[in-house]
């Protein structure tokens, strides 16, 4: 018969690193989404030599380890005069991090549009906001809607990280328990189980848009 030592007050404590794992997924997102969409488009209309310079600062976001960022950024708070606690230094840099991949997916929907539907937008009067608010992001977000999912849930993933800043996390709670019951399997299986949990609903959400909008095309 299966046995456990992990208690309902183990369990509670995993569950409230779940909470904080949501926590900094849902701020991370949100803004690195909002910044993400701004960036994006202003990517795609700014002349190269603005471009340019703003692609390599992004680049340098997707291309340094998370885990990287996390470290000297909090390192570096102090020195700079921030009294930012570790919970808001790991919203920040992962909401940069997404914010890098997510100008980059909001850019390639927008330049999916064909240029010929906005000519026509134009041509019928739209002003420049219309046509971007009205004809071009809902046709973009067909296209982006794939990749930003697989992004929000790849940064739910990497929120795992930000217990090296602290951050008591769903991953770094787990380990605590282990520590004590030394079940590692169990516990592993358990904070699994809870990603998925948090995970699946996001990823059928998406799936379900998708298939509205194939029904009404």
């Amino acid at each position: 018969m299966f046995y456990t030592n992990m208690t309902f007050t183990d369990l509670m404590f995993i569950l409230k690193g779940a909470g904080v794992t949501l926590s900094v997924t849902f701020w991370a997102v949100l803004g690195g989404t909002l910044l993400g969409m701004v960036l994006g488009v202003i990517r795609s209309i700014v002349p190269w030599w603005i471009n340019a310079p703003l692609g390599l600062v992004l680049d340098v976001f997707r291309s340094v380890p998370l885990l990287i960022q996390l470290v000297l950024a909090n390192a570096f708070k102090p020195i700079i005069g921030l009294n930012w606690s570790p919970f808001t230094v790991g919203c920040i840099v992962l909401a940069l991090y997404t914010c890098a991949y997510c100008t980059e997916i909001v850019r390639s929907g927008y330049l999916a549009v064909p240029s010929v539907t906005r000519r026509a937008s134009r041509s019928l009067g739209l002003t420049w906001w219309q046509d971007l608010t009205e004809i071009v992001y809902p046709i973009a977000l067909r296209v982006a809607l794939p990749s930003w999912i697989g992004l929000a849930l790849g940064v739910m993933k990497d929120t795992a990280m930000v217990w090296w800043i602290g951050i008591v996390e769903l991953l770094r709670s787990s380990q605590i328990v282990i520590t004590r019951i030394q079940e590692p399997l169990f516990v592993l299986a358990v904070a699994g189980l809870i990603y998925f949990l948090m995970s699946f609903p996001i990823s059928r959400l998406g799936a379900r848009l998708e298939g509205r909008w194939r029904e009404n095309d």
